[in-house]
């Protein structure tokens, strides 16, 4: 079934063409509520959440961009509103790793085993976890992250940093980078 018709069947309520859709969209969108999640268990239930919106606002697409990326958007802000109705990101910065961490822009080498990376940024505190996601991996400036979670932008700049210096600290305990003599980082053997 063809994009296309997946998305008329959808906008129709067929059962067939919002199963082809969601088959073909799930794999990625659970991606992406897997790194905002604790646990697979609450990934499933923000992607189930979000194609729940999607399908219910289906009519809406109007083929400005991909499908994907409209899904997308859906179901990354359907991620965002459960984590705000669960917490509140000022309170989530970690005070006992804010004055012990510095930053380094070259921190994570491009050459590194990509599930070792997700798994310690998920072991990151939620507002730093959320921060470095929708920043570095979605591409939302910390202007529009302030809006998403309703924080000052100058607490976003803040967990970005932190939560850069936290991951760097992860990596290197987990030898997946290392640290040079000069404080330089490089990928573990």
């Amino acid at each position: 079934m063809t994009e296309e018709q997946m998305l008329a069947g959808s906008i129709k309520h067929d059962a067939v063409s919002q199963e082809a859709l969601y088959n073909r969209y799930s794999p990625k969108m659970l991606g992406v509520c897997y790194r905002f999640a604790k646990n697979r268990e609450d990934a499933e239930d923000m992607l189930q959440e979000g194609f729940i919106k999607v399908f219910t606002q289906i009519h809406q697409f109007r083929s400005d961009g991909s499908l994907e990326g409209w899904i997308r958007r859906i179901v990354l802000h359907t991620c965002i509103n459960i984590l705000k109705k669960n917490k509140k990101f000022n309170e989530s910065v970690d005070i006992i790793h804010a004055n012990s961490m510095y930053s380094r822009e070259e921190m994570i080498p491009s050459i590194i085993e990509a599930k070792q990376v997700v798994e310690c940024i998920r072991s990151l505190p939620l507002g730093y976890k959320t921060v470095l996601n929708l920043y570095a991996l979605e591409g939302y400036s910390h202007k529009e992250i302030a809006q998403l979670l309703e924080i000052e932008e100058s607490t976003s700049r803040s967990q970005y940093t932190r939560a850069k210096a936290m991951l760097q600290e992860l990596l290197i305990k987990k030898k997946i980078i290392r640290k040079s003599l000069k404080g330089k980082t490089s990928v573990g053997v």
